[in-house]
């Protein structure tokens, strides 16, 4: 099993996720392209100490960008929307 400064890479917050926590107890990580649900729930339960009631996972495509003549690619990256059980939060700015 990896660490878990490996699996969970950093919270996202965003408009959307931020809507999404306040309506259902979700909260979006992105984690390591690798990381399986079990691994994820794990890992965010032992970090946070809440109760994980759920994990969807989504891999997204990395942008295809150029800078002048020359093309490049950002990396792709996998997002972690986990649902918590009711009771449970998770507050990344200590408010």
């Amino acid at each position: 099993m990896k660490a878990l400064h490996q699996i969970i890479r950093k919270p996202l917050i965003t408009e959307k996720s931020s809507l999404q926590k306040e309506a259902g107890q979700v909260v979006v990580f992105e984690v390591h392209r690798d990381a399986n649900k079990i691994e994820i729930k794990q890992a965010v339960e032992k970090a946070f100490e809440v109760k994980v009631k759920n994990v969807n996972t989504v891999l997204v495509a990395g942008k295809t960008k150029r800078r002048g003549v020359v093309l490049g690619k950002r990396s792709n990256r996998k997002k972690a929307y986990v649902t918590l059980e009711e009771g449970s939060s998770i507050d990344f700015f200590g408010v």
